[in-house]
């Protein structure tokens, strides 16, 4: 009878313990075992940082989450996450990830550019990834993500300019800069071409957030636009461009999402997504390492529409835009991809295009 006891107290010690050691650790990142029982574990074991908008922004963190979630299911590796409130946090968040041996080190977002290089050249034997950024001279065990955002951004400008009831539509950005200029350009470039295609003028009117977390900023901004007559906004905001899909809401509007299927978040409001696929791009980053394949360190991967669906416009965007208009996305794709269509992604490149019109 008492050895009995000791084997039971000793197996519920042990229950204990091994309950005790999941869930989130003390220093705020999340840790997690493999999620799905019969993945095969792998040594792989990778760190995410985000920007200020957080795991649960809707949009381009969130998108890079869930790849690492599914290459925990898929893959059997394990994923933590580090989130930051400022921009002070980003080199700390990485030095808890460092500080937590992870083989892989990500990045969300150009806004962490220079911590991640920093960090990359101060730790050569760590890979790190980051989205959203080419650097001209990117170290051995740093690769950058890019996206050619830009060619969903015209197909969905070019759906908003045969939506549009008022020929007033609107964009709202984050912060200025290359990446969200790809959006900007991109966007009005569509637009213009449905209003050459229909024979007629539509305004696009345009403002700036400052930053991709002001989610009543970027409400404030395009309840004024659909105020002013624009009747479809598009937004490249981030979390703050929950703001914009909430006013389009209350206005009875259209708004366009971002990054990902937003669809979700006002089925009678959200008209398509102009989509940036980073749970992709980091989930084919971590299968080629679990398949043994060298890390693509000092190089930039692109992605575009040549690609497959890490970019492109939403698959719901059959519930909400018209039959007769997405039809005509196919044969813009296409001539997308031959540059048959060259889509600008900045103001020098919009005045290129403009002289084709």
């Amino acid at each position: 009878m008492k050895k009995t006891s000791l084997v039971l107290a000793l197996v519920m010690l042990l229950s204990t313990l091994l309950v005790a050691c999941g869930g989130t650790n003390n220093n705020g990142a999340n840790n997690n075992g493999p999620a799905e029982a019969g993945a095969e574990a792998t040594d792989i074991s990778v760190g995410f940082v985000t920007d200020e908008g957080g795991v649960n922004d809707e949009s381009f963190n969130q998108g890079v989450h869930e790849g690492l979630m599914k290459a925990e299911k898929d893959l059997g590796i394990k994923q933590s996450y580090q989130e930051s409130n400022v921009a002070a946090d980003y080199a700390k968040n990485i030095d808890t990830l460092l500080d937590a041996d992870n083989n892989l080190i990500v990045a969300a977002g150009f806004k962490l550019a220079d911590d991640v290089e920093k960090k990359a050249k101060e730790n050569p034997d760590v890979n790190f990834a980051i989205i959203d950024f080419a650097y001209e001279n990117t170290p051995e065990n740093l690769v950058g993500i890019v996206f050619q955002a830009e060619q969903p951004s015209f197909l969905v400008g070019y759906i908003a300019g045969r939506t549009t009831e008022t020929n007033k539509v609107g964009f709202v950005g984050g912060q200025e800069g290359n990446v969200i200029w790809g959006f900007d350009y991109g966007y009005e470039a569509g637009v213009k071409y449905a209003a050459k295609e229909l024979g007629k003028e539509i305004e696009v009117t345009k403002q700036y957030v400052g930053n991709f977390k002001d989610v009543p900023k970027g409400k404030s901004i395009a309840q004024t636009m659909f105020n002013g007559g624009c009747d479809v906004v598009f937004h490249a905001a981030g979390d703050a461009g929950a703001g914009v899909i909430e006013a389009a809401k209350e206005a009875g509007k259209w708004a366009i999402g971002v990054d990902k299927d937003q669809y979700s978040l006002a089925p009678e409001n959200v008209l398509t997504s102009a989509m940036k696929r980073a749970d992709v791009a980091v989930y084919n980053i971590i299968k080629d390492l679990a398949d043994g394949k060298p890390f693509p360190g000092g190089q930039t991967i692109t992605y575009s529409l040549k690609d497959g669906d890490a970019v492109d416009i939403a698959p719901s965007s059959d519930k909400n835009v018209k039959p007769e208009i997405l039809q005509e996305i196919p044969k813009l794709k296409e001539k997308i991809i031959k540059d048959e269509i060259k889509v600008p992604y900045n103001e020098e490149t919009y005045k290129e295009f403009e002289k084709t019109l």
